[in-house]
This record gives structure tokens, C-alpha cells and sequence, in this order.
């Protein structure tokens, strides 16, 4: 199921990334309450000369050296009117102050009035604003969930799909014995980053668990070590398990390119059928293996059809050596 997120909390942005950003509360403690609406950071330069039109309101306003060094430009009762304005009438959720700058005393007073949360930093304006766009993007990507377990195989994100207790979690354990890593078992987080990667998460109370009917839940981490378990991982493809039937027509060639659709992002699909016998970690290994030597500029299938179209051709241009002393065997 689609979730959309329309606003977060000023209070969670500064709680959940206080310390990636370095950012400290100076004063407007009791406005954390207010909503960030839009997921980016806006610089209000034309807004500070009291240009409010096309001004961007509801995202975190950052203040750098130019926009102090104009403000302190202006009287009091100018910064007092501009300040007040962006926070009455427009309803912006707080200020960050870049390179440990301090408030201005009609910043401290708009915002006390007003309960407008005021955060400072050391960073660089450029540095801090890549840094917290990336922060405030993952908090408003649009996510889904499916029921899936998801690994990382060699550097391929692989999600597992499967009908209930058709072996998704013993091929992801006989795969985690062979080196690989789990990112999620049976429920995958997934967000859509910068509308072009799906990344798959767990979630944070079944982190590093995998339940293995017959045996219970196990700890990952502590069965196979903490390289066993990656927090998050790119969704490179997706393996449909499905249980084998006489009457099922699987892929023999390779040659068919199937895509599997999740936040309207198309991911390569292969759908392998399980039945006594077959090694379907190892296939499932394999297949995220061909995937990476595809990114390479190597796809196995479409080579050896080439070979094989060279091959046919080069057979029908041969002159035929067969007719002839058939011909002879008649004439006697």
C-alpha cells in the first residue's frame, strides 16, 4: 500500500538528525510542534527585501552569511516587520542558522513571540543544505510495503516474493550462509529516493530476526556475525518463488526481458518454480549474478543467440556435398 507523507514534525527532523547536521536549538523550544510541508530547504533571500510572491514557506528556511550580513543591514523595526511577516502570515516551520551565527535580538524577539524554533550550526550554508536535502528527501519519499524477504547479493539488492511457506526464508538462510547479507525477512520497507531508487529497509523491531518454520525465530547478527545484515540496500530485481505444477512453462532461453513494477519503477523479474531437488539459493545467486555481469555489458543469452544466428548463417551459405552421389546411386 501507497503512503504519502504530507508533513513531518519540526521536533522529529531535529530529533532524528540533531546530530548528522550538528544542529543546536537556540531558542523556540515551544514550537517544535510546527509541520515542515514540503521535503527541501529554501535560502528566503528575496523574501528578507519583503518579495514574498513564489515564496516557499513550507519548507526549513536557512540563513547563510549573505542573508545575516543583509539583515544586519536593516534596522530593528524593518527585521521585526520581514521576520514577523514570514512567521504570522506565512506560516514558515523554523530558521537554521549557518556557521554558528547568532540570532539577531528582533530574530530572538519574533521568535519568542511567536514560537518559532531557531537552530544553529557549524556547518557551511552549501554543505548543510546537500546534507539535510538528502535527510528531508528520505522523510517525504513515497514508500510501500510488500511481503517479501530481501537480500543483498553481491552487491545486488534481490527481494524474494513468494506465496506464504513457499520457502522464501529458507533460500534467503541458505544464502546468508554463503557470505550474503539480509536487509529484510518477510515484511520489506521500501522507499522511492529521488523518484528514481527503490530502497528496501526492515523495520527497526524485526531488524536482523528471520523466522525458519520448525525452528522459530533466530538473530542473524549473532548466528552468522554482523556482516550478515545490511540496514538498507537498493532494489535491484525481484525472484517470484512459485510452487511447481506439471502443466508450468518456465524460461529456457533468457532471451525474454519480464519487469516486476513497484512505485511505478520497473525492476528486472525472474520467476523460479520450486520443487524436491532443485537448488533454488543457488539459482536465485545466479540469477543476481547475471544481472551484474548484464550491468557489465555482458548478457550470456543474447550472445550465444548471436553465436548461433552466425552460426546458422554461415551453415546455409556451405555448398552441400550429399546430393551429388545420391544422384549417382540412382543413375545405376
Amino acid at each position: 500500500m501507497l503512503k504519502a507523507i504530507h508533513g513531518i514534525t519540526v521536533s522529529h527532523f531535529y530529533e532524528t538528525y540533531r546530530e548528522k547536521l550538528l544542529m543546536e536549538l537556540v531558542t523556540g523550544e515551544a514550537g517544535l510542534h510546527r509541520l515542515i510541508r514540503e521535503g527541501s530547504i529554501n535560502r528566503p533571500a528575496l523574501a528578507l527585501t519583503g518579495f514574498f510572491k513564489y515564496f516557499a514557506n513550507k519548507r526549513i528556511q536557512v540563513l547563510g552569511a549573505a542573508e545575516m550580513t543583509y539583515l544586519k543591514t536593516l534596522g530593528q523595526k524593518q527585521q521585526i516587520e520581514i521576520l514577523d511577516t514570514m512567521v504570522r502570515r506565512h506560516n514558515i516551520p523554523c530558521l537554521v542558522l549557518t556557521r554558528n551565527f547568532n540570532p539577531t535580538h528582533p530574530m530572538l524577539a519574533v521568535a519568542e513571540e511567536r514560537k518559532l524554533p531557531i537552530f544553529r550550526t557549524p556547518m557551511i550554508t552549501m554543505n548543510w543544505v546537500n546534507l539535510a536535502t538528502l535527510c528531508i528527501d528520505n522523510e517525504f519519499a513515497p514508500s510501500t510495503t510488500e511481503h517479501a524477504t530481501t537480500l543483498d547479493i553481491k552487491g545486488i539488492g534481490v527481494m524474494l516474493r513468494g506465496s506464504s511457506g513457499v520457502g522464501k526464508s529458507e533460500c534467503a538462510l541458505a544464502l546468508i550462509e554463503r557470505g550474503h547479507s539480509l536487509v529484510a525477512d518477510d515484511l520489506t520497507v521500501i522507499k522511492l529516493l529521488d523518484e528514481r531508487e527503490l530502497i528496501a529497509s526492515s523495520r527497526e523491531l524485526n531488524r536482523g530476526y528471520m523466522e525458519c518454520r520448525g525452528i522459530g525465530i533466530i538473530n542473524i547478527a549473532e548466528m552468522f556475525g554482523i556482516k550478515s545484515v545490511r540496514l538498507d540496500k537498493r532494489i535491484d530485481m525481484v525472484v517470484s518463488l512459485h510452487e511447481w505444477t506439471p502443466d508450468v512453462v518456465e524460461e529456457r532461453t533468457g532471451l525474454e526481458e519480464n519487469f516486476y513494477i513497484i512505485l511505478d519503477k520497473k525492476l528486472p523479474h525472474v520467476e523460479l518454480y520450486v520443487r524436491p531437488g532443485r537448488d533454488i539459493a543457488r539459482l536465485v545467486e545466479v540469477a543476481a549474478l547475471t544481472l551484474a555481469l548484464k550491468r557489465m555489458g555482458h548478457d550470456s543469452a543474447k550472445e550465444f543467440n548471436d553465436r548461433l544466428i552466425d552460426y546458422m548463417a554461415r551453415q546455409s551459405m556451405e555448398p552441400s556435398h550429399t546430393i551429388k552421389p545420391v544422384e549417382r546411386d540412382i543413375e545405376r
